[in-house]
């Protein structure tokens, strides 16, 4: 039988490949500067994790059939592999998170937290929301980066303040 029979959606070839690259490549610019500041996890499983959450995406999209969406997918089974996507995701998330022996500091939250956002990148544009992908990406870079750079000023001047007092 022939896939529109049966309801089911089916994504040109060129279409797949294009968003396998643009998760990966999203990934990377989110991954970048963890790398760049030698962070506990380089650009590499940031490309990887959102390359596999769009992964997971575009196959529940063309193995998925049913009758309550326009493309023919169930929303039932979309939101189970989201969810489970977005579980197993946070777990490696968590595995990046490491506490300082003796004392209360975490170190890799932010990398954690990539690592987490980058598969909500990468199970995006599986979706083909590109848009909502990008604006995620470069919200996630300015993060990683300006928010780094205040964090860091922020962190010298209570230095001096503890040191004056």
């Amino acid at each position: 039988m022939m896939p529109e029979l049966l309801g089911t959606y089916f994504i040109d070839t060129w279409e797949l490949v294009f968003r396998l690259v643009l998760a990966a490549g999203l990934g990377f610019l989110v991954g970048l500067d963890r790398s760049i500041k030698n962070k506990p996890l380089g650009f590499r499983p940031f490309m990887l994790v959102s390359l596999g959450a769009c992964l997971f995406s575009m196959t529940i999209m063309q193995l998925g059939s049913g009758p309550a969406g326009s493309n023919g997918i169930d929303p039932v089974n979309v939101g189970r592999v989201m969810q489970g996507v977005i579980g197993g995701i946070g777990f490696l998330g968590a595995g990046a998170i490491i506490r300082s022996s003796g004392s209360d500091d975490l170190r890799g939250s932010a990398t954690g937290a990539g690592i987490w956002v980058v598969g909500g990148i990468g199970m995006t544009v599986g979706f083909g929301l590109y848009a909502l992908a990008v604006a995620a990406t470069i919200v996630a870079v300015v993060v990683f980066v300006f928010f780094g750079v205040v964090r860091e000023e922020v962190a010298e001047h209570t230095e001096d303040m503890n040191e004056k007092t």
